[in-house]
């Protein structure tokens, strides 16, 4: 029974993933072409105590190539307690255009949310364009995406993000995770059944944010302001919604640099993970939920003899062995292939990691930039 059980979820796996990575390859290389800029941006940036970051983030800024005529800068102020407002307008003092810093009123549930809905209220543009405050945007960006503007009819535009600066194992293992993510995140889109976007390189129009009443339905929620978002976007239109696969267009962050981070970030994940409504995304939640809880239960029926060690060995490598496939693909697309030396070690780390994660997300909050949130 046991055995049957766990064949089961280990082919619902491989059948998952092998589809995930037959979305992948199903959504084409996306290369900007040589043509006259029209599309105008709203770039938004919400920020709390972003002083260490701020910095990288506004010269990538200032060094895009395009128009300056073309785009704004809306950064709002979440109640920052450092000198994020000073790094700011330093940076006007020195040449940085078309910026409007604005106050965040402080929503007890969603700072952020409030923060977009507030910069968006104030955008003098049609295309809303998000990333974070510890991002640094390529000089193409704002091109990418208008290149692609130009060619599609599309409303909603997810596009990748990846990680830079990486040196440890923590670094390495958090890169593997996002490579993961980013493949399943396209393979979604690839296989119409899209329910994953980052906040960090989200473009939509704001007339569409409108028509959507925006956050409304999951304002409850503290994070979620992308993935909920798109998912309400796929419901009233699935064709209003793409996926820009091109790496002139990826936005770049930093691992969390210490285990605490990285789990109060593992936390905001999963508590909003919890509130999919896209069937395929819970599907695929339960699905990757119960393989890696399968490989921690099955060692004491391994140790006991109720599992023979062939078998066990046969479902590790069914995981593994899939799991490579799609995050190969997505290093070689995101040029991130310095870390598959690291696959291996990250794999058997992992499960016990998502283990720990779930049993924490149902007992604790989390803290995010200095505030704690309810689970």
């Amino acid at each position: 029974m046991v055995f049957i059980i766990a064949i089961s979820i280990t082919l619902a796996y491989l059948i998952l993933i092998s589809v995930l990575v037959y979305g992948f390859d199903k959504i084409p290389k996306y290369y900007i072409e040589d043509i006259p800029a029209i599309t105008a941006f709203s770039i938004i940036v919400p920020f709390r105590n972003e002083s260490n970051n701020l910095p990288q983030l506004l010269k990538s800024i200032k060094d895009l190539h395009y128009p300056p005529d073309l785009f704004e800068i809306i950064l709002i102020d979440d109640a920052s307690e450092d000198n994020s407002v000073q790094i700011i307008k330093t940076f006007i003092e020195n040449g940085l255009k078309n910026v409007t810093i604005i106050k965040n009123k402080g929503a007890l549930i969603s700072p952020k949310k409030e923060a977009i809905t507030r910069a968006i209220n104030k955008a003098k543009y049609d295309w809303i364009i998000t990333t974070d405050a510890d991002c640094r945007v390529p000089k193409f960006w704002l091109h990418s995406f208008d290149c692609f503007i130009q060619k599609t009819t599309c409303r909603l535009i997810a596009a990748p993000v990846n990680y830079y600066d990486i040196a440890s194992f923590l670094d390495r293992f958090q890169t593997m995770d996002i490579l993961s993510l980013m493949g399943t995140t396209i393979g979604g889109f690839g296989i119409k059944e899209p329910f994953l976007a980052n906040g960090a390189n989200l473009a939509y129009q704001k007339s569409l944010f409108i028509e959507l009443s925006g956050f409304k339905g999951s304002a409850e929620i503290a994070s979620g302001d992308d993935v909920f978002f798109l998912q309400k976007a796929v419901r009233n239109n699935p064709n209003d919604v793409c996926y820009l696969k091109s790496i002139e267009a990826t936005v770049e962050t930093k691992p969390q640099r210490n285990w605490s981070q990285l789990v109060s970030q593992r936390l905001r994940w999963m508590a909003k993970s919890t509130h999919y409504k896209s069937f395929f995304g819970i599907l695929t939640g339960i699905v990757v939920m119960l393989m890696n809880l399968l490989l921690i239960l099955l060692i004491p029926f391994l140790i006991l003899g109720y599992l023979n060690f062939a078998d066990f060995l046969f479902m590790v490598l069914i995981k593994f062995g899939i799991d490579f496939l799609l995050i190969f693909k997505t290093s070689r697309f995101l040029q991130q292939e310095s870390v598959l030396p690291s696959f291996f070690t990250a794999s058997l780390f992992y499960p016990f990691f998502s283990l720990y994660i779930i049993s924490l997300s149902l007992f604790a909050s989390y803290t995010w930039k200095g505030r704690t949130f309810k689970k």
